[in-house]
């Protein structure tokens, strides 16, 4: 995560929404710099709550407006996939010789599912414990320049990004049989995705805070 003080502006780093390129770029225009452990670099809204905020507000009288990005659910659980079937990854996060994506993805909603399946989801990252947005600036990562032209106007300075952790290419085909079972049980993601992208690419819901 990111924070911008003049900009008054956090912006967040949702696994698999193409955050580490972004924050790469504008690491150097920031005030504060949270990287290195991923419970810091990948801090969800609820965390954000719960501890930074109040911390921001009561030592710098901070209440930044919160930016994010959210991607196509089936795309962000398809770049788990590759990321996790290189050759590289070893252990209980490596996806196993002969998974199929279809077999992925059962793992993923499933209520025990195999230890490379456990990422987690964009709502919960997004939202408070009872489901509200907890963003003001929610942006779709298939709507890139929606989000660099809003950066680059509120941090007053253009930057450039570099495609970083990229999954490399497999074939991922993903069944209609299948899909219909992770929109029917992450249809709340599903939901406010279709929300951002019906905004354009760009969902602005100021928060009180």
């Amino acid at each position: 995560m990111l924070v911008f003080v003049d900009a008054n502006i956090a912006l967040f780093a949702v696994p698999k929404t193409g955050s580490t390129a972004y924050h790469l770029a504008l690491k150097s225009k920031a005030d504060i710099t949270l990287a290195g452990k991923q419970a810091l670099k990948h801090m969800p809204l609820r965390k954000y709550d719960r501890h930074f905020a109040p911390f921001l507000k009561e030592a710098y009288n901070l209440t930044p407006e919160r930016v994010a990005v959210m991607r196509d659910p089936v795309e962000q659980i398809r770049s788990w996939y590759k990321y996790r079937s290189r050759d590289k990854v070893r252990g209980g996060n490596a996806v196993p010789e002969g998974m199929s994506f279809d077999d992925f993805v059962a793992e993923v909603i499933d209520r025990k599912p195999h230890p490379c399946a456990k990422l987690g989801s964009q709502f919960t990252f997004l939202t408070s414990d009872d489901g509200a947005l907890r963003t003001d600036h929610l942006f779709a990562y298939e709507r890139p320049v929606k989000l660099v032209t809003f950066l680059q106007d509120r941090i007053g300075k253009p930057f450039e990004t570099q495609q970083k952790n990229v999954s490399p290419h497999r074939d991922a085909p993903l069944s209609g049989e299948m899909e219909a079972e992770l929109r029917q049980a992450r249809a709340e993601e599903f939901a406010l995705y279709d929300r951002v992208m019906q905004a354009g690419g760009h969902l602005h819901t100021p928060i009180e805070t």
